[in-house]
């Protein structure tokens, strides 16, 4: 384990380390700036053009399989929340930049430091199951049935809780250093730097998850709190940290965050405030007056009335409103990370940047969020989707992960199989050659590798994969 070092650097020297553009499970060593297209260039090159980041096409962002045109998915939403990133990452080096002299390291310029946000953001959700924050309850809830239970019980606390706790987040992290492109050597091999930036919850699972709160005598998790990395994954947690120079969280027993990725959560925030809403617009759930109130809000203007303008559809006023939010948000975000640049270095800044910017930008933070749970989380149309898609991914778990039981008798004895895990083995082994695994006596990696099959598809071929597989053959979305 790393210890928190006595007493901290100098902030040029800490940078030095957060912003290492040494590449996490490559031996070969880079340097930052070669050419013209540096280290950080080729990460974002990279997760463009990578399997997972094509998947997010037709992944859920807030509403799964909409069939109106317009509604983001988790690729364009990536996209958006990738440049807003850059935005805030370059004016944030520019402004600690004006405050420090020469504060940051020699050859890293805020372009750099900006184009790190922005493959960090672009990969901020590569890890999401089909069907958003859905799909991740309903792969907890898989996991807290009769037979499942059984199996965990063989399992380590820690194994445990990865699946009772599930994470689009880890499974992130798992993917970017150990399933893309160079299966389980070293992954993509981002920089560290951009890995760190993507890291919002650098820990494992039963750092943030007591086992003696978090399990009952039955197993089943309870109060389940975010984590970003499985314990599969845990000696490239470390290798990061150490190479990073993250401190340890006065927290819980993981680290700290890099103080890049507040810029990454922030980035998030502000799409989720100023872009998902008006999606609720377009599906009837919001009102204009409802989204536009919000909106004067983080601009802080409060006009006496709330009308269209007549000259202006919905869509030109809310882009006009949008625009004026974005740019008072970007300033005022970069503003808490220059002002609070010595808290975010030693890893002991509380709560994300907005809990540090002026109240109103706080408050329309806080009032978006409001109105997403009241009026599009809780909509019947939302409600019915998401019981449709925890039935969808309950029924591929129960076909599939059977086969992390049986283990190497799949390959080893096929014929003590039955017919139809003969046959869904054979739709598995493609997924499991492509990563060079096999299935193995050790369940619970077999269970991470089946989970990497089933989530890694997006929500069209898991929804029409689950109708097959209950008899409805050709059924199509």
């Amino acid at each position: 384990m790393l210890s928190t070092p006595t007493s901290l650097p100098s902030p040029t020297t800490q940078w030095s380390h957060l912003l290492n553009s040494q590449r996490l499970g490559a031996a070969k060593k880079f340097n930052a700036n070669t050419s013209t297209r540096s280290q950080f260039h080729k990460d974002y090159d990279r997760l463009v053009f990578s399997h997972s980041f094509r998947q997010l096409n037709q992944k859920t962002q807030v509403h799964p399989l909409t069939n109106q045109l317009g509604i983001h998915t988790r690729l364009t939403h990536s996209l958006e929340v990738s440049c807003i990133g850059r935005s805030l990452a370059m004016m944030a080096a520019e402004k600690l930049h004006d405050k420090l002299g020469n504060g940051l390291p020699a050859g890293i310029s805020p372009a750099d430091v900006g184009v790190i946000v922005q493959a960090a953001c672009l990969a901020h959700d590569i890890g999401n199951p089909p069907f958003g924050h859905a799909g991740e309850y309903a792969i907890r809830d898989w996991f807290r049935l009769p037979e499942p239970q059984e199996i965990l019980q063989t399992l380590s606390h820690h194994e445990q809780l990865d699946l009772l706790a599930y994470e689009g987040n880890a499974q992130g992290f798992r993917l970017l250093v150990n399933n893309e492109h160079h299966p389980d050597k070293g992954g993509m091999r981002l920089t560290c730097a951009t890995l760190g930036a993507f890291m919002k919850y650098p820990w494992l699972a039963t750092h943030s998850n007591d086992t003696s709160h978090s399990l009952h005598s039955s197993g089943i998790a309870t109060n389940v709190q975010k984590f970003g990395c499985f314990y599969s994954e845990a000696a490239q947690l470390e290798e990061l940290a150490a190479c990073l120079n993250l401190p340890r969280s006065e927290q819980h027993d993981g680290f700290a965050r890099h103080p890049l990725a507040y810029l990454l959560e922030a980035a998030d925030d502000i799409c989720y405030a100023l872009i998902d809403l008006e999606d609720g617009i377009n599906l009837n759930m919001l009102t204009y007056q409802e989204v536009a109130t919000i909106f004067y809000e983080l601009i802080s203007e409060r006009p006496d009335s709330i009308n269209l303008p007549t000259h202006m559809s919905v869509r030109q006023s809310l882009a006009s409103l949008r625009a004026r939010a974005m740019m008072r948000l970007v300033n005022t975000v970069t503003d808490a990370f220059v002002a609070n640049s010595d808290t975010l270095l030693a890893g002991k800044l509380q709560g994300s940047l907005f809990d540090h910017c002026d109240i109103s930008v706080r408050s329309g933070i806080n009032q978006a969020k409001q109105l997403a749970r009241e009026k599009i989380f809780n909509h019947p149309n939302k409600v019915r989707m998401e019981l449709m898609a925890n039935q969808c991914l309950h029924r591929l778990l129960n076909a599939f992960m059977p086969l992390a039981w049986t283990g190497s008798r799949a390959t080893s004895d096929p014929q003590s199989m039955s017919f139809e895990q003969q046959r869904l083995s054979k739709l598995l082994q493609p997924h499991l050659d492509e990563h060079r695994r096999v299935l193995s006596d050790n369940v619970y990696l077999n269970i991470l590798n089946i989970l990497d099959f089933v989530t890694g598809m997006n929500d069209h071929e898991a929804y029409r994969l689950a109708q097959e597989l209950q008899g409805h053959w050709g059924t199509m979305v």
